[in-house]
């Protein structure tokens, strides 16, 4: 294979984007051959946009063109995991964009399905290609932190606003879009918690909010607590209502202190490890030598463009993927035992109930509401008030 023939699903947004992307020729060995959605708006601006290339308006037709390869997912939620699994049975390769799901029962699946077919599956987790969080995790995974004790993430730079949510029908309900903050802006972040520090969630004890500062279903105001197998703790507070925003992470470990806020990495780095100056240290009142280390990070962040890149080159030469599909699973996990600590007003300890959570979940679709364009009054799903 020379080049990887690409099919599209969903132009919105950014499906349009990466359309672009692949239509200008922007990732090496790669083409895109084909276009699908059901808006016939989006339709016609890809046939007026991406000439020569194939737009497609049936779903059957477009999985049986036996000119793609690759199929690059970016269509609302729900849809993700249901498109994929058609796409492993057609044995086509696939890039989905974030989240991998909704529930982590359909995501399994999903997986299952990937391995099976034997496939190259990767997720758009374009903040795996941040040095920034490129050169943490490789200061964790060389031990120059140490065991980690504490994780601490506040990440609230995610204003939105009432017209941002009023904008589609399908954005913060149960039913199109299955979440809020956690689903929808936070994924990457979730996802950045385990690939950096490696750590595996023991238990959850979370407080979520929904519809705290606007008038939408889902939650917009999450504070959580995790518990680790190691020991290690966490807490995670993030919101879509809170102007300025901050995002500061915070990792602790026996060998110091890591903070990234602004863009900037500092290192609290300790002369001696902590448990061994608690052990050799008779002074009573006293702590550790410590040195705050501005830590240079290199590199340029390759983005949405360097996932395509490396999915592209995953299926010609076998290059090892940055964010292996299978991987987006572990994210999730954390959201919707977030959602289910609150729902069960308790703890949720891990692995997931999930069959639980997704009873939970059929509840809230089943009384979940639409906004109506015209008058952006909340009806039900059948159109009744």
């Amino acid at each position: 294979m020379e080049k990887v023939r690409i099919g599209l699903i969903g132009i919105g947004s950014m499906g349009s984007a990466h359309a672009m992307c692949l239509y200008r020729n922007e990732i090496k060995g790669a083409e895109l051959r084909a276009v699908y959605d059901v808006n016939e708006t989006r339709r016609q601006w890809s046939k007026e946009n991406l000439k020569e290339v194939n737009v497609y308006d049936d779903e059957h037709a477009f999985f049986s063109a036996e000119d793609i390869d690759a199929v690059l997912i970016a269509t609302p939620h729900y849809d993700h995991p249901r498109l994929a699994v058609k796409a492993f049975e057609c044995k086509k390769h696939v890039l989905c964009e974030k989240p991998a799901g909704v529930y982590t029962k359909q995501v399994r699946e999903m997986n299952e399905l990937s391995q099976e077919k034997q496939v190259v599956f990767s997720m758009m987790y374009n903040q795996r290609t941040n040095p920034l969080y490129i050169k943490i995790r490789d200061m964790i995974q060389s031990g120059e932190l140490g065991e980690i004790k504490r994780v601490n993430w506040i990440i609230t730079n995610w204003y939105r606003s009432q017209s941002y949510y009023d904008s589609s029908s399908w954005r913060a309900t149960w039913k199109g879009e299955g979440g809020g903050v956690l689903i929808n802006q936070c994924p990457h972040q979730l996802d950045l918690w385990q690939w950096i520090t490696g750590l595996v969630p023991a238990k959850i004890r979370a407080f979520c909010h929904f519809g705290k500062h606007r008038n939408i279903e889902v939650e917009d105001e999450v504070t959580a607590y995790v518990e680790h197998e190691n020991g290690a703790t966490g807490v995670f507070i993030t919101t879509t209502g809170e102007a300025p925003g901050t995002n500061r992470l915070e990792i602790a470990g026996d060998r110091g202190k890591i903070v990234v806020e602004n863009d900037r990495l500092s290192f609290w780095r300790l002369r001696i490890p902590e448990r061994d100056f608690n052990q050799q240290y008779q002074g009573g009142f006293g702590s550790p030598e410590c040195w705050r280390c501005e830590v240079p990070v290199v590199g340029i962040e390759l983005g949405h463009k360097g996932i395509t890149q490396n999915f592209v080159d995953a299926i010609l030469t076998g290059e090892k993927l940055i964010a292996p599909g299978v991987e987006g699973i572990n994210g999730l996990i954390m959201s919707n035992a977030m959602q289910l600590s609150t729902w069960t007003d308790s703890w949720v300890s891990l692995p997931l109930d999930e069959e639980l959570y997704y009873d939970h979940l059929q509840d809230k679709i089943k009384n979940s509401t639409v906004v109506k364009r015209d008058s952006m009054k909340m009806l039900n799903v059948d159109g009744t008030h």
